[in-house]
């Protein structure tokens, strides 16, 4: 079963507002566990002053009784501020949970504007791209847009194969300890510096390891990569002027024909959706500060609470109240047996209750975990415009079988937005095939195009030009849009930390508009 882009978004909103509600819940069992905890300790040194005023004379009994009384009152003290504390970041949390939910359905009614804005945008284009078709300035523009997209990607692929074989090739010397050390020394160039003694040596161990020859060859797999990323920039840089110019005349086409109106309307809705994420990732980042300390909180965490309850917990073990319970454990005189029973009752409820605090802050720190790497995966799913209505996932069970599992810890965060990133596909709507048209497998589409700058890699829409030209179709092949993407092999770009203005993606917030070539986010439709 297919599911919609759209449709993912909202699973993994539904999701994060349920890990959002349990990380809540079991913060209240662990805060409610905390309380319990210390009014064990309290009712347990309520009974060991009433076991002293049976067993001791009067002036152990005042010191004894004194001193567990002042630890019951610091921790009664530690308790009502403790409550206190937990009640306002709760009423906190609250607030930000209900400005998050504001915010998303505020993006989903601008998201909506936007598909109706961008399907009157299709319309306009059915109808002026024959015209725009027959154009000299527009299909010599097409076509060296192509090509110098071709170059660009021949580039890019010749400097990801070095890049691969930097990583490969040269993996041995740098296994080696003893040629990086002369690498990173400098040997053999004008940097070297060394006395004599060390030189001696140096030569010795270069002769050793052959690295006289072996140099060049390392500084070849490094610098040969450089210098083609190098080239590979300044062609992607010139496919990004060619499309440019191939957009500006889509655009002209389309204003011509009514629709400035519904472009400058797409783009405004577009805008306020990347407002709309920014702030939506902020308060995310406010949440979860308070989540964290609502965290501590709940944990005992809070170091006035927690030397609170510590100082109960020493007064209860020290040596003269362990020797008063040994000795009443000695004699079997009902009034003393009922009070050691009701003690040893407290401490077995105590250390139930520890038990089951322990198992709570471990599942906590997991769902803490799994919530901010969903908010990672989230904010990379906009930034690639994979809630575009035009995008779809073959996989269903990614917000099902496959949410469980990353959420239960049986696969990474990489892992699932990988799972995602395959799954994804971009919706082609086909140019109709003419008579003279020579589409053999054999022979090079005419029509085709990168889908970078077409119905792939993030745009929002398909008005239906040409497959795979600009503004038109789909490719099952992968590629990172210029400018856009930038998380794979190496961690997800969502920024923490809460406050300030927060851009996502390349044209804000998963929307891509204008020129076409940026961050993967939504484009509209048929490149205008």
């Amino acid at each position: 079963m297919t599911l919609s882009g759209p449709d993912a978004l909202r699973s993994m909103e539904d999701a994060l507002r349920d890990i959002r509600r349990e990380e809540d819940e079991i913060a209240k069992r662990l805060s409610h566990s905390a309380d319990m905890i210390a009014r064990i300790r309290q009712q347990e040194g309520e009974m060991l002053r009433k076991l002293a005023s049976l067993r001791l004379d009067p002036a152990v009994q005042a010191q004894l009784t004194g001193e567990l009384s002042g630890a019951e009152r610091k921790a009664r003290e530690m308790l009502k501020a403790h409550g206190e504390s937990l009640s306002e970041v709760e009423t906190a949390l609250k607030g930000h949970d209900a400005d998050i939910a504001r915010l998303t359905a505020e993006r989903a009614e601008l998201q909506a504007e936007a598909a109706a804005r961008d399907r009157a945008l299709k319309a306009l284009a059915d109808k002026v791209r024959p015209e725009l078709m027959k154009q000299a300035d527009y299909t010599a523009a097409l076509a060296g847009a192509q090509s110098l997209t071709a170059i660009a990607d021949e580039a890019t692929r010749k400097t990801e194969q070095a890049e691969a074989d930097r990583e490969s090739k040269g993996r041995p010397y740098r296994d080696d300890p003893l040629f990086m050390y002369l690498w990173e020394r400098g040997f053999g160039t004008k940097n070297y510096r060394a006395n004599n003694l060390v030189v001696m040596l140096d030569r010795w161990v270069a002769r050793l390891i052959d690295f006289v020859d072996a140099r060049p060859n390392f500084a070849m797999l490094n610098e040969i990569p450089m210098r083609l990323r190098e080239h590979a920039d300044r062609q992607e840089e010139n496919a990004r002027a060619a499309v440019s110019r191939v957009t500006a005349l889509e655009t002209a086409a389309i204003d011509a024909a009514g629709g400035a109106e519904a472009r400058v309307a797409f783009a405004a809705a577009t805008a306020k959706m990347a407002e709309r994420d920014a702030e939506i990732v902020k308060l995310q980042d406010q949440r979860d500060e308070a989540a964290k300390t609502q965290r501590e909180l709940a944990q005992g965490s809070d170091p006035a609470f927690a030397s609170a309850i510590a100082a109960l917990a020493e007064a209860l073990g020290r040596e003269d109240v362990q020797v008063l319970l040994s000795d009443a454990r000695l004699t079997s005189t009902g009034q003393d047996d009922t009070i050691v029973k009701q003690i040893d009752d407290a401490r077995q409820r105590a250390t139930e209750e520890e038990a089951d605090t322990r198992e709570h802050k471990a599942r906590l720190k997991t769902l803490s975990g799994r919530r901010r790497e969903l908010e990672d995966i989230q904010f990379e799913f906009k930034k690639q415009g994979y809630d575009s209505p035009a995008s779809s996932f073959g996989e269903d069970s990614l917000v099902s079988d496959a949410l469980g599992e990353f959420l239960r810890g049986g696969i990474t965060a990489a892992a699932y937005w990988d799972r995602w990133q395959k799954s994804q596909k971009w919706s082609s709507q086909r140019r109709p095939r003419d008579e003279d048209d020579d589409r053999d497998g054999d022979k090079k589409d005419p029509w085709r195009f990168d889908e970078r700058f077409g119905g792939g890699g993030g745009n929002w829409g398909n008005v239906g030009w040409p497959e795979n030209s600009i503004g038109g179709g789909s490719s099952t092949r992968r590629s990172k849009p210029f400018g856009g993407g930038g998380t794979f092999g190496g961690g997800f770009s969502r920024p923490r930390g809460g406050g300030g203005s927060i851009k996502i993606g390349g044209g804000g917030g998963g929307f891509k508009t204008g020129s076409g070539i940026g961050g993967g986010g939504f484009k509209t439709g048929g490149g205008f």
